[in-house]
């Protein structure tokens, strides 16, 4: 028997890359004490290591027994012998890690405990891009690091059930891949786009973030998603709701049109006027289109070649005034009669769209929005700029006080903004080839649905099949990882599964984890607030883990409510004025 400190018993069974390991005398107490630091024995998810000379076999924990069943054994054996299943996973060949393994053990071989010196072979140093995002659920003393080049280009996604800790987990997540353990900023050129649709994010990472909101607080900046960078065939669904072709194809000239003028007016240099089309990303003024359009449908006119309108009042775009005009003439006599209103609907909707208070940051983008004589306060460039070019490494898109039933065109128009620059800029040197982006997108299963038909979805699955290629990683978010579209999670390649309380959802879980890890994965229910089962690309070893805890102070603003402590006060008298003024105006914090 070995005298190592890290002997746990020897290979009693193998059965492919499953094998048996009968537990040695010495480690019945279930706890080791190896160079001053605990290690329990025995944990499902836990590591083993087999030593084959040269090479060392690594597996996981899979299940403990105590039973003699376990290998077929006689019931005449003691009962007091322990065995433990063991899934192998990778092996190391001198100091290299790899997946996968070239051998197998023998019968009797030696088990050892998994101590901090192997798994600094197995991950390497902070120097070769690991993160360190918490400690091993069996070794407290024991960090978890993991591959930050895998967790941005294969894609991730952090799964897990309402109060399962997973709003802190992200924000301990991303805060490990920005700042080191005492808090100073570790990758200051980060780039890392959070999609926080609850707004419960600021509260946690604001310090080291740029947040951007519809409803912006002290301190935050003013989202705006310029219309005019949004697919034309999107915004006309939008704005128009159905329109025939032949319409859509006449207001589709009208972009161009005016994408054409502000090219000329302003002089943009660069840009071939032949190419541009409705979807080039190029500033028009809505609210022009519109009044030309009321005239194209509504005017009659003074002349039969129906080049001057009979005005009774041109009414003004500015305000989205309409034009009214003379009623035709007898016979053949002018004023002569014209369309007769037959895009009324559609254009009645638009006007209302565009009046609209709560689409303000969408229609009316501050200084994005072009004049009547199309000039701009700020362009293309300044926007992404604003987003991705500041000097904190997270930028906070907060949704939150967006209309829900338009999220789908909204976040598929952020998205399309941030893919489109970095397909178009990829040679540039602030393109995303030189310097990536992670997008993190909350509360994913709202727009990724298997049934679902969106820009959203479908931005995001051309960003899980091709971001690689062009420095986009996309991180989801979401508490019922059994309604998103199994194509798009099957191109995550790290998961973090925190507890799941559902059957359903964890099954989905378990068909998306590669490695043959079972007996971990079946442990998802009864996971810690805070715990996760980590696998895949950036996890050189599937483990279980428990994040750091964030400091006071940078907690997502997700805690549930103290219904004891609150219930027990007794009722003063009450006032629900400012609760329907806040109501009224779609801005929570003015009930503060």
């Amino acid at each position: 028997m070995s005298k190592e400190p890290t002997y746990l018993g020897s290979v009693s069974s193998v059965a492919g890359s499953s094998l048996t390991v009968e537990l040695a005398q010495q480690v019945n107490s279930g706890l080791l004490i190896i160079g001053g630091k605990t290690h329990r024995v025995g944990q499902v998810g836990s590591f083993v290591r087999i030593p084959q000379g040269y090479n060392n076999l690594y597996g996981l924990i899979a299940e403990t027994s105590e039973s003699s069943s376990v290998g077929e054994l006689s019931e005449a054996h003691e009962t007091d012998r322990r065995w433990i299943k063991v899934e192998l996973v990778g092996e190391t060949i001198g100091e290299e890690f790899e997946r996968g393994i070239s051998q197998y053990p023998s019968i009797n071989d030696e088990a050892h405990l998994v101590v901090e010196s192997d798994l600094r072979k197995i991950y390497g140093g902070a120097n070769s891009g690991q993160i360190i995002v918490g400690t091993l659920s069996s070794s407290d003393s024991i960090k978890v690091s993991i591959d930050l080049d895998k967790l941005v280009t294969r894609h991730s996604a952090v799964l897990g059930s309402t109060g399962s800790g997973k709003s802190t987990s992200v924000s301990s997540l991303l805060r490990s891949i920005v700042t080191d353990e005492h808090g100073a900023t570790s990758y200051p050129g980060a780039r890392i786009v959070l999609i926080d649709i609850h707004g419960e994010y600021s509260a946690a990472l604001g310090d080291i973030a740029s947040v951007f909101s519809v409803i912006p607080k002290t301190g935050e900046n003013k989202l705006h998603i310029p219309y005019w960078c949004v697919s034309s065939e999107n915004l006309i669904d939008f704005l128009c709701g159905s329109v025939s072709e032949g319409n859509k194809s006449l207001i589709f000239d009208r972009i161009v049109e005016q994408k054409v003028a502000f090219v000329t007016k302003n002089a943009v240099a660069g840009i071939d006027l032949e190419r541009i089309s409705a979807d080039t990303p190029i500033p028009f003024n809505l609210k022009q289109i519109w009044h030309d359009l009321m005239v194209y449908d509504n005017a009659n006119w003074e002349d039969k070649e129906k080049t001057v309108p009979s005005y009774m009042d041109k009414g003004d775009a500015e305000t989205l005034s309409p034009p009214k005009f003379k009623p035709p003439g007898a016979s053949s006599n002018a004023p002569h009669k014209g369309n007769g209103g037959i895009m009324k609907r559609q254009l009645d909707l638009m006007r209302s769209r565009l009046l609209d208070n709560q689409f303000a940051f969408f229609m009316s983008p501050g200084d994005w929005q072009p004049d009547l004589s199309l000039k701009v306060q700020k362009d293309l460039p300044d926007l992404i700029k604003d987003w991705l070019g500041h000097d904190k490494p997270i930028t906070i898109l907060d949704l939150s006080g967006m209309p829900s039933a338009r999220l789908d065109l909204l976040l598929g128009s952020v998205l399309d903004i941030i893919f489109e620059s970095a397909l178009w800029g990829r040679n540039s040197k602030e393109g995303m080839k030189n310097r990536p982006v992670l997008l993190v997108l909350e509360e994913a299963h709202r727009y990724l649905s298997s049934g679902s038909v969106g820009l959203a979805k479908g931005m995001v699955q051309k960003i899980a099949k091709e971001g690689r290629k062009f420095g986009v990683g996309a991180m989801l978010v979401s508490q019922r990882p059994s309604e998103i579209d199994e194509t798009i999670l099957s191109q995550c390649g790290t998961l973090f599964a925190l507890r799941i309380n559902n059957a359903t959802d964890r099954n989905r879980v378990k068909s998306a984890m590669s490695e043959g890890i079972s007996g971990i994965v079946d442990s998802l229910p009864v996971l810690r607030t805070g715990e996760a089962i980590i696998a895949g690309e950036a996890a050189r070893l599937p483990m279980r883990c428990r994040f750091k805890l964030p400091r006071d102070g940078h907690f997502p603003d997700s805690k549930d409510p103290v219904v004891a402590a609150s219930w027990s006060k007794p009722i003063g008298q009450e006032d629900y004025s400012v609760l329907v003024s806040a109501w009224r105006n779609q801005n929570p914090s003015s009930a503060q």
